[in-house]
């Protein structure tokens, strides 16, 4: 959703006592699916999941794994290979779009690329930035029980290792599957997908914060003690490439780079690998033969429904390795925006029609097949874009991240790392609990999820009135009365009591604020 800046920057300095409070929930949304006290995570950092002891379990724990000594490393050689191939390909490309438009490290240039040093020098190190439970994805390798996520943030860190904080805009992400092929627990039992789910659920009620509480999560009942290095499935990095300041010419624009390291245990490395569901839109437009059995594919009314439930998994043949996020979305040329699309609208080899799409919904309402989101050719091209790596990181977050923790290392933790993850993060918490509890109970859960600007609330009253569902700031549709143009998709986008939707220009997709309806 695109807004010009001048609203955003007048939405967001109104007046607190303008806006219509909401009582703040007894318990933080993210209880019993994520770590985020942020001297847990400091003590955390400095045992066995630092950064070193997890990719070097036999690492000492006092001795912090700097950035000289982590791509120093034979299993991250092809990583750092890959980065650097990345950050060309991205020059040639601004060279070749902006001729006009200086590039390099530095203030004296238009557009402001990431110092590539900082990569591999000794006074950064990832420092640990949260945990997540994505259980929730277990869709995707049942026998695994879904995923566990440590959270590493980019940092440059004072003399000789020191704790003194400068955070840099990259995260690195380790993902470890929540139950290992042979997992057994401290007294020899198998571990089961409801045992961990339980353990992670137990954690809601911890009164615990810093040392206390890593210890808890770290006990024989605890859930972060079945987190092992030898789970590592892959590590996945999201990195500010470019940054260009607002100049006569345009707006400020920053570029997000994404890519993925799956992990092979055999050789000991990590090497390039497709992202899930990050749809290389180049090549299909390119290759038309491709583009119809890709068509083909998703249309068919398996795939189609799994696209609707957010389950979808799109093979590899038909997705890119890496990915270019900007924000604000839209402020960029159409080269440079999310892989995604693919439809009418976008030039004559568009490989999907609107015609295309509302025959694929009739088909799905004669085989009785209920849809959950997509109803129209909108929340096709919506649902489209929010599958994929990039189109999810462009929604909703902050300065395009989902998860940047709160900052244990700074004395005093800046404005901008105080809250530790997105609205988008927070807002799905409801729903990754109620899978949770699901797998701890033995029921088959709901994997089901909407989109990425809106949460699914599961018949739970507890977004009500939140930025999250339909608050102030939240995203909403505006309704036309008795115009049967009001998207189907859509038409449930509503604003709190008191708040209407506030659009720009023609649009129908807004900001839910106070004003007249």
């Amino acid at each position: 959703m695109v807004f010009p800046l001048r609203l955003i920057v007048v939405l967001l300095c109104l007046p607190c006592c303008a806006l219509p409070l909401r009582a703040a929930p007894d318990k933080p949304l993210e209880r019993g699916t994520a770590i985020t006290d942020p001297l847990a995570l400091r003590d955390l950092d400095r045992g066995r999941f630092g950064l070193g002891r997890i990719l070097q379990p036999a690492r000492a724990a006092d001795a912090p794994l700097d950035n000289a000594q982590l791509f120093a490393m034979p299993a991250m050689a092809s990583v750092r290979a890959a980065i650097d191939a990345e950050f060309e390909r991205y020059i040639a490309r601004h060279n070749a779009e902006l001729p006009g438009e200086s590039i390099g490290v530095g203030e004296a240039f238009a557009f402001q690329l990431f110092d590539r040093a900082l990569l591999s020098a000794a006074e950064t190190r990832f420092v640990l930035a949260g945990i997540v439970n994505r259980m929730d994805r277990a869709f995707v390798a049942p026998s695994s029980c879904g995923e566990i996520r440590l959270i590493y943030r980019l940092t440059r860190t004072g003399p000789a290792g020191g704790e003194t904080s400068s955070r840099l805009p990259m995260t690195l992400n380790i993902v470890l599957r929540a139950k290992g092929e042979t997992a057994v627990d401290r007294d020899g039992r198998p571990v089961t997908c409801a045992a961990i789910a339980q353990r992670w659920l137990a954690t809601s009620d911890l009164p615990q914060t810093g040392r206390d509480l890593a210890a808890k999560l770290q006990a024989r009942d605890g859930p972060l003690d079945l987190v092992m290095p030898e789970n590592i499935d892959r590590i996945e990095i999201n990195l500010q490439i470019a940054h260009a300041p607002k100049s006569p010419r345009r707006d400020f624009r920053t570029d997000y780079l994404l890519k993925v390291f799956r992990h092979d245990a055999q050789a000991r490395v990590f090497r390039e690998a497709p992202m899930e569901n990050q749809i290389d839109r180049a090549r299909l437009l390119a290759d038309p033969a491709l583009a119809r059995e890709f068509k083909a594919w998703l249309l068919d009314p398996v795939h189609f429904a799994e696209l609707d439930r957010g389950t979808i998994l799109i093979p590899e043949k038909f997705l890119a390795s890496a990915a270019i996020a900007p924000t604000p979305v839209g402020f960029v040329p159409s080269s440079l925006l999310p892989e995604f699309g693919l439809s009418e609208g976008e030039g004559s080899n568009a490989v999907f029609s609107e015609g295309d799409v509302v025959a694929a919904l009739k088909k799905a309402a004669s085989d009785g097949r209920p849809l959950q989101n997509i109803r129209s050719f909108g929340g096709f091209q919506r649902r489209l874009n929010d599958i994929t790596c990039a189109g999810c990181h462009q929604t909703r977050g902050i300065g395009g991240f989902h998860f940047p923790g709160v900052d244990w290392m700074a004395a005093r933790p800046s404005n901008t790392t105080v809250v530790p993850a997105s609205p988008h993060f927070f807002g799905d918490q409801v729903r990754r609990r109620d899978i949770l509890a699901a797998l701890r109970d033995g029921k088959l859960p709901d994997y089901s999820r909407g989109f990425a600007s809106r949460p699914q609330l599961r018949g739970t009253t507890g977004l009500a009135g939140t930025e999250y569902s339909d608050g102030w700031g939240a995203h909403c549709y505006r309704l036309m009365r008795g115009n049967s143009a009001n998207d189907a998709s859509f038409r449930g986008w509503t604003c709190a009591k008191g708040l209407a939707c506030q659009v720009t220009g023609t649009a129908r997709m807004g900001m839910c604020f106070v004003g007249a309806r």
